[in-house]
């Protein structure tokens, strides 16, 4: 009989001894690309989103050993701490990147490696790279390959073993210490879909704070020399059958792991909202641009959902009319209402005044969900289709393929760059034009970076001491 090593034994290995010399181009693109855009929904964050202000607070207010940096605000608080405020700045405004298949990696992945590379000192632009590819892998292939019954949500069951692994690699630890954090990270492996389901609630967004803060604690604990969970995953009660019924492949999850990397594929978001509203989002800008009408005209527009989108509908009423940013960005009416009257969605339509728009709610109540099975969130996200019926009894309908920023159509470094600058200039302390073109040049040339901490530095240089507690 062969024994087989616990998965988490696998994961360490490829997270402990991967090399930048072995990432290929599309990994490398596309960690840079996810620590550019994630540091940039960083800072529209801190100045748009109202619901992280506690957190913030709270991190400001415990103070402590200044080891790393908020981003916006530009405090200098312990890792953990800074990872916390930073984890609930990049998921803020659930315009922070996805996979092709759905659910966060980055919002969990870069504050934690950028808070430990701020501990750590001379952590040159490869190895930040590197410990960003490692994470998103990890994140991927666990995703993609577990049962999964819209029952926990994955970008922190999953989320927090992602970023621990990179932020192990961050820290140098070795295999066998990198499989303790991942065992210690564990302990914080939680949180279920009614927080992204349920209404009235912040946590929605903030989530990815608490799978960045436990990951930064599980490395440096791991490195001290605690341990973890020998059957961590495949135990009797390990993750695999407690969290996901037993069902996961093994096979697929190790499959050439090191030697193919899937994490090329990850997607950045042209409008800041849930991403499963994105193909309805696409459809509704588009159909206005394609067709002389006015919203005057519009008696009724349907939005044809599967079991997920239907979620985000319900219970109507209150989608029609949500009272939250974060339950704005989650409301297929208002978004789809949103996108109609505006032509186009932008971080700065998302404010409390926006909510009362009342242009905006009299279409939201017009939205009618019309069930479909065959736009089910299965593994990739689906497609959306809207149809438009106006009063003189003639319809249009549109379907949100090909969707900007999607695997088909993925962003540009000049996109991106855009996308940045919009955030930049939206955060707490905006950033000058010519701070935010140095940034970018310098992350897209990430890996010629010396020591990270410039690129930091550069991000809150702006920020003034009497601003930080003023802020």
């Amino acid at each position: 009989m062969t024994i087989t090593a616990d998965l988490s034994q696998d994961l360490a290995e490829f997270a402990a001894n991967t090399r930048f010399a072995d990432l290929p181009p599309t990994a490398v693109e596309a960690a840079k690309k996810s620590v550019l855009d994630t540091i940039g929904v960083m800072l529209a964050a801190s100045g748009m989103e109202p619901a992280v202000r506690p957190i913030v607070e709270l991190v400001q207010e415990s103070g402590g050993k200044g080891e790393a940096t908020i981003l916006g605000y530009g405090d200098r608080v312990p890792a953990g701490a800074a990872a916390f405020a930073n984890g609930a700045l990049a998921h803020g405004l659930d315009f922070d990147s996805q996979t092709p298949w759905g659910a966060h990696a980055d919002s969990s992945i870069i504050p934690t490696v950028l808070a430990l590379a701020e501990l750590r000192e001379d952590v040159t632009g490869e190895e930040l790279i590197t410990a960003v590819a490692i994470g998103q892998e990890i994140f991927i292939r666990l995703r993609c390959n577990v049962g999964w019954h819209m029952d926990w949500n994955l970008s922190t069951v999953v989320g927090c073993f992602s970023a621990t692994a990179a932020g192990g690699s961050i820290f140098k630890l070795d295999p066998i210490q990198l499989a303790n954090a991942l065992g210690i990270a564990s302990l914080q492996s939680s949180g279920t879909m009614e927080q992204i389901f349920g209404l009235g609630s912040d946590l929605r967004g903030m989530y990815a704070g608490f799978s960045s803060q436990a990951s930064v604690n599980a490395v440096r604990l791991a490195a001290r020399g605690m341990t973890g969970i020998r059957n961590l995953f495949e135990g009797e009660a390990g993750v695999f059958k407690v969290y996901f019924k037993g069902e996961y492949d093994r096979d697929k999850m190790v499959a050439n792991l090191g030697k193919e990397f899937l994490s090329g594929g990850m997607t950045y978001k042209y409008w800041p909202a849930v991403g499963n509203a994105h193909t309805y989002i696409h459809a509704a800008i588009e159909l206005m641009k394609e067709n002389d009408v006015t919203l005057d005209q519009v008696a009724e527009v349907k939005v044809f959902v599967g079991d997920f989108q239907q979620r985000m509908c319900s219970p109507l009423a209150e989608r029609q009319v949500p009272n939250t940013l974060v339950d704005a960005k989650f409301s297929l009416p208002f978004l789809v209402a949103l996108a109609l009257a505006k032509g186009q969605m932008e971080v700065g339509d998302f404010t409390s005044e926006a909510l009362k728009d009342r242009a905006v709610l009299a279409l939201a109540r017009k939205v009618v969900p019309v069930p479909d099975s065959s736009y089910n969130w299965t593994s990739k996200l689906p497609d959306g289709k809207i149809e438009v019926l106006l009063a003189d009894g003639t319809s249009i309908s549109r379907l949100g393929s090909r969707v900007p920023g999607s695997v088909e159509l993925p962003m540009t470094w000049d996109e991106l760059f855009h996308k940045f600058g919009s955030c930049a200039r939206a955060a707490v302390s905006p950033l000058s034009a010519d701070r935010i073109v140095e940034l970018c040049n310098s992350l897209k040339a990430l890996e010629s970076i010396r020591d990270v901490r410039e690129i930091v530095a550069a991000a809150v240089s702006n920020i003034d001491v009497a601003h930080r507690k003023s802020a």
